[in-house]
């Protein structure tokens, strides 16, 4: 059963009209009118970030939340900030996405057998929802995953996506895994209850320029992530 893209594209007007959280509403919109100086000249999108990707998709890429100067002013997750650069490059090596880059939201991606969300759908201060926002946000994941039929593998990217990955299982009406699941770079949980999860160290600066996460081991999480979910 395919997901309807109209079911999808509800989900996503509604995510985007979301202000249940004073806090980060405060401050995606402080951050798109300060902007960053070089990017003075563009419009900030200041709204939460929808998923997107192929409603087909069989792996699930679940992040933490936009970047206040990417998905923030892009208006797509991971779109046109440093950790999208490395990520979308692999899922390209990859075959899941059409090409390499991606620097707005009209700059021609497409994913195939994929889909990109953020754990927390709008830009935190610091970096760091809170507990309350991380599960005031979980429902908008809850309702793309009720839609997106074929999925099998979510890659956690980073130990606070692991955890909303374990949090979506349970509102998904399955029970907590015990003993709990530890995240790492390349773990893998399938207890064939719900989705498998692969975890992966986080693409950010912090990780990349200290070598951390290489391109090789973001190669082989989604060589990995491809034979888990039967993509040919």
């Amino acid at each position: 059963m395919r997901a309807a893209p109209a079911d999808l594209a509800a989900i996503e007007a509604a995510v985007v009209e979301c202000r249940r959280c004073p806090r980060l509403v405060a401050w995606r919109e402080q951050v798109a009118r300060e902007k960053r100086a070089s990017f003075a000249g563009e419009e900030y999108w200041g709204r939460p970030v929808p998923g997107f990707g192929d409603p087909a998709a069989r792996v699930l890429v679940l992040g933490l939340a936009p970047a206040a100067h990417g998905g923030n002013r892009t208006g797509r997750v991971f779109t046109g900030d440093r950790s999208g650069d490395w990520l979308f490059a692999a899922m390209y090596r990859a075959g899941l996405a059409n090409q390499p880059t991606s620097t707005h939201a009209d700059d021609g991606l497409r994913l195939r057998d994929a889909w990109i969300a953020a754990a927390v759908r709008c830009a935190p201060p610091a970096n760091k929802p809170t507990p309350t926002e991380r599960d005031t946000c979980l429902p908008w994941t809850v309702a793309e995953l009720e839609h997106l039929a074929e999925l099998r593998v979510v890659v956690c990217l980073g130990a606070f996506a692991w955890d909303a990955a374990l949090r979506l299982r349970v509102a998904a009406g399955v029970p907590a895994p015990r003993p709990r699941p530890r995240f790492g770079h390349e773990a893998v949980f399938d207890d064939g209850e719900w989705l498998t999860l692969l975890g992966c160290f986080h693409p950010s600066q912090q990780n990349t320029f200290t070598g951390k996460l290489t391109e090789p081991m973001l190669d082989a999480v989604f060589g990995r992530a491809r034979a888990l979910a039967g993509v040919a």
